[in-house]
C-alpha cells in the first residue's frame, strides 16, 4: 500500500453542490447585458471553468459585451448566491477526521469568491493551502504542482478529489491519483459517491499516520 500525506479537493461539485448558485450568478450577469439565459450545454461549461473563461465562452458571439460582463462580474458579490449553495453531506465530518492525518488543500477554478464561500460554511481552517484561479487556473499544471512544492509532498503521496474533465486532465499531467467524485465517466484511479465512501477508500488502500508524525517519520 502507498503512503498518503496530502488530500487535494476541487471545490464546486465536490465540497459544494453549486450548480444552481452558478446558474443564478451567470444568469444575473447575462440579464444585465441583455443576453438570453444559460443554455443546458453552457451550464456544464461554466460549472467547470474560471469565470473569465466562462464569460468569454458565453459571449463568443457577442464580443462587444464581454468587457461589460467582466465588469459586472467583478462588482457582483457572490454572497448574493450563497443561499443556493448546498454543502455536500458528510464533508465537514470527513475534514474533521482527515485533518488529524493529512495535509488538506483546495485547488479550484473559483476566483475572488473562494475564501468567502469557505468562511461562510466555516471550512477555511481545515485547509493548509488554498489555490484558486485568482493565482493559477486549474488548466495549468502549475496550480497543482505549486501545492505539492509548498507542502513538500510527492505526487505519489497525494490524492486529488475531483468531478470534472479539467480535474482528470490536471491529475494526468501531474502524475497524481484521481478520485472521481460522483462522476463514473471520468478516467480515474478510484470512484466514490460520498464522503463515507472516501474515508473507507483511504482506510483500505493507504498507509497514513497522525499528522504530527507525518512530517518527520517517513
Amino acid at each position: 500500500m502507498n503512503i498518503l500525506k496530502l488530500l487535494i479537493f476541487d471545490c464546486d461539485g465536490v465540497i459544494f453542490d453549486s450548480k444552481l448558485a452558478n446558474i443564478r450568478f451567470y444568469n444575473y450577469i447575462l440579464k444585465k447585458i441583455s443576453r438570453h439565459p444559460l443554455l443546458p450545454e453552457e451550464v456544464e461549461y461554466v460549472h467547470m471553468h474560471t469565470v473569465w473563461e466562462a464569460l468569454e465562452y458565453l459571449l463568443r458571439d457577442f464580443p462587444e459585451k464581454l468587457n461589460l460582463a467582466k465588469k459586472i462580474a467583478m462588482e457582483t458579490s457572490y454572497d448574493l448566491f450563497f443561499n443556493y449553495l448546498v454543502l455536500e453531506k458528510g464533508v465537514k465530518e470527513f475534514l474533521e477526521w482527515a485533518q488529524n492525518y493529512f495535509y488538506i488543500a483546495l485547488c479550484t477554478n473559483r476566483t475572488t469568491s473562494t475564501e468567502s464561500v469557505l468562511e461562510h460554511f466555516s471550512l477555511k481552517n481545515f485547509f493548509d493551502y488554498i489555490m484558486s484561479a485568482l493565482h493559477i487556473p486549474k488548466s495549468d499544471p502549475k496550480a497543482l504542482l505549486c501545492i505539492l512544492d509548498t507542502l513538500k509532498v510527492k505526487n505519489n503521496e497525494t490524492l486529488y478529489i475531483g468531478d470534472s474533465e479539467v480535474d482528470q486532465s490536471l491529475c494526468k499531467k501531474c502524475g497524481v491519483k484521481l478520485v472521481a467524485y460522483k462522476n463514473p465517466k471520468l478516467k480515474a484511479d478510484f470512484y466514490v459517491n460520498n464522503y463515507y465512501e472516501l474515508k473507507n477508500l483511504i482506510e483500505k488502500n493507504f498507509i497514513f499516520k497522525k499528522k504530527q508524525i507525518l512530517k518527520n517519520d517517513y
